[in-house]
């Protein structure tokens, strides 16, 4: 069962990412300029608190076979982790930065986990937590390996595009971080497909544009040129719902946001709307 290990992962608490002993003085990826170090000074967290606390995490169904895992409170930077369903396993994409025995058992009698990924490594979360909860292998673009901060044996390095299960394409499309990546599930949408952007590009408030951003606290953007290149490689690519790494974000009619959010990006970028500022 989970109780033990699960319960001894220790994390960041500003982002959220499992660390291994002995801790460093500041988080890494905290200490980079994507991220941020709060005023009062690095500060750890564990799983067993989180559990002490009476924390917990609501599993939803967002659409047919695509489940939302949320916990309240929010940890680190508040992200919900996706779980697509197949017929040959689950997938859990950005996993939350905490985990609990009733999570677990739900997820369970969802069909378990055959494999964990992350959009990029403030999406970390305790990936290795759930990996051993569930007997599940953690997927990490090797472009981002570098972040990693609790090395496992069930860490497996990839770079381009994986297939880890038949119909869920995993994407790199670097941007915010080398490694950036999105999950292309070809049976979501009712069969239109659904990306699953993580934040490699970010669903805005009004639900018909999309953020491209090297820092999204820090407001850093990408060059013209990187978003050019990320809307190009999405432009042949069939979907049509678009879900964020934050509660609520999604967009409905995706290829048109993105070539929208996009040219829009880079004109500003590149001065051409300079009179209306």
């Amino acid at each position: 069962m989970v109780a033990g290990a699960a319960h001894a992962t220790i994390l960041c608490a500003t982002c959220g990412v499992e660390s291994a002993e002995p801790l460093p003085e500041t988080c890494p990826i905290c200490a980079d300029e994507r991220q941020w170090v709060p005023k009062h000074g690095q500060a750890w967290t564990s799983t067993d608190v989180h559990a002490r606390d009476g924390m917990r995490i609501d599993v939803v169904e967002d659409e047919p076979r695509l489940w939302a895992l949320t916990s309240e409170p929010a940890v680190g930077i508040g992200q919900r982790a996706l779980l697509v369903q197949t017929d040959a396993g689950n997938l859990l994409w950005d996993p939350i930065g905490t985990i609990t025995d009733d999570a677990v058992e739900q997820v369970r009698e969802l069909g378990g986990l055959a494999a964990i990924a992350a959009s990029h490594p403030h999406m970390f979360g305790v990936q290795c937590a759930w990996a051993e909860a569930l007997d599940a292998r953690v997927l990490v673009s090797e472009r981002d390996a570098a972040w990693i901060q609790r090395r496992h044996e069930r860490i497996e390095l990839w770079d381009g595009e994986l297939e880890p299960l038949p119909g869920v394409r995993l994407i790199r499309f670097g941007g915010h971080f080398p490694g950036s990546a999105m999950v292309l599930w070809a049976a979501g949408s009712g069969g239109d497909g659904s990306l699953l952007a993580g934040d490699t590009i970010q669903p805005k408030p009004d639900r018909a544009s999309l953020s491209f951003m090297r820092s999204f606290p820090n407001n850093i953007p990408m060059s013209p040129g990187v978003v050019r290149r990320i809307a190009d490689q999405l432009a042949p690519l069939s979907y049509r719902r678009i879900y964020g790494n934050i509660p609520g974000q999604l967009i409905e009619d995706g290829p048109a946001a993105v070539e929208r959010s996009a040219s829009r990006h880079i004109a500003w970028c590149r001065g051409e709307h300079d009179d209306l500022t």
